[in-house]
């Protein structure tokens, strides 16, 4: 019998026996930054030595990683170097500013700020989606990938397992946004208008330009950037990527919603054949998707807070015949650090860092 590989200073073995990997997260105080890394300390992702970067505002924060404490450090050519893998949780123009020092360091990067999805070259991923199709064995040949927009994988999932139960017509997805996609200057323009509407104080609307508070808009004030319509472009463009044109493309509008965390979708289907309720459900069921019964378990941005899995409920359209309402939820940003892991698992295995 095969003796084990001997831990390393983390006190884990790399995954299959291979090697332990060094990380390093860029915009390690940023929300997805933080989710990332309890991400890479939960799973099964052999890392070790995980430096934590950041730009000068978050400079000597005190984090703790796994069961040692350590500041988060500027992004300067030596604290890349020897790096293994590089996740961008920052903003998208320190992410630009940035990764060629990480490139030119020959570390693998993950993008999850969505600044390189333009870049020749560069691959929008999702594992989920990869492992749905069929393709979860296919090596790619980047070395730079950007993890797919957390709403585009959760729609690229519901449709893929939809479409088994038959042909699929018409589509359409109402999706409501968290403020915490615009990370926690995002968050705080929302508690700091929740506290003026009650104070009777003016609005503050840097982020936003608009009453987000005890609202839902449609579009964003003049002075807002990004809009929410780049958003929804962005999403239908991961969409379209992750899926290589195997399901059809769904009608879509974002909604900036008064929540702080997680996703919230309303779907409705069509099929073209008949479909039973109980069929649909059969199909969907399972892996990453959890479907509630009970109408107490209906899923919602809460209940989805800090799951692994998209929580859905379903129902058949009270006039139209083979029509489905499909409502779901999911933890945005456990979803975008679970994606960008998963990415650099499949890129540690295709590049033979690890068994």
């Amino acid at each position: 019998m095969t003796a084990p590989s001997k831990p390393g200073p983390s006190g884990r073995a790399g995954v299959a026996g291979g090697r332990l990997l060094r990380v390093a997260i860029v915009g390690a105080a940023t929300l997805k930054g933080k989710e990332l890394k309890e991400v890479l300390e939960a799973g099964s992702f052999p890392a070790e030595d995980v430096k934590l970067l950041d730009d000068d505002e978050a400079l000597g924060q005190l984090e703790a990683v796994g069961d040692e404490a350590t500041f988060i450090q500027g992004v300067l050519p030596e604290h890349l170097e020897h790096v293994d893998f590089t996740f961008f949780a920052s903003e998208p123009q320190f992410t630009r500013r940035h990764w060629g020092t990480a490139r030119k360091a020959g570390a693998t990067i993950v993008d999850l700020s969505y600044a390189l999805e333009d870049e020749p070259g560069v691959p929008v991923r999702s594992p989920w989606i990869e492992r749905e199709l069929g393709e979860g064995a296919a090596a790619p040949e980047a070395s730079t990938v950007v993890a797919a927009h957390p709403a585009a994988t959760v729609l690229a999932l519901l449709l893929l397992r939809a479409q088994k139960a038959g042909r699929l017509g018409r589509v359409v997805a109402t999706i409501f946004e968290p403020v915490s996609e615009h990370g926690r200057r995002g968050m705080d323009e929302l508690h700091q208008q929740t506290i003026s509407l009650f104070s009777f104080q003016p609005l503050p609307r840097e982020i936003f330009d608009a009453q987000v508070a005890f609202n839902l808009v449609a579009q964003y004030g003049e002075k807002a950037a990004p809009t929410l319509q780049a958003a929804e472009r962005r999403v239908l463009e991961h969409l379209r990527r992750i899926t290589r044109g195997r399901v059809p493309v769904p009608s879509v509008v974002l909604l900036q919603a008064p929540i702080f965390h997680g996703h919230v979708f309303s779907l409705y289907v069509e099929t073209e054949g008949k479909v039973s309720l109980g069929e649909l459900a059969r199909v969907l069921e399972g892996g990453p998707i959890s479907v509630m019964r009970a109408p107490e378990d209906s899923p919602s941005n809460v209940s989805a807070a800090g799951q692994d899995q998209v929580l859905l409920a379903l129902r058949a359209d009270p006039i139209r015949e083979n029509a489905f309402w499909l409502w779901a939820a999911a933890d945005n940003l456990r979803l975008s650090a679970l994606t960008a892991v998963d990415c650099a698992a499949a890129l540690a295995r295709a590049q033979g860092k690890v068994a």
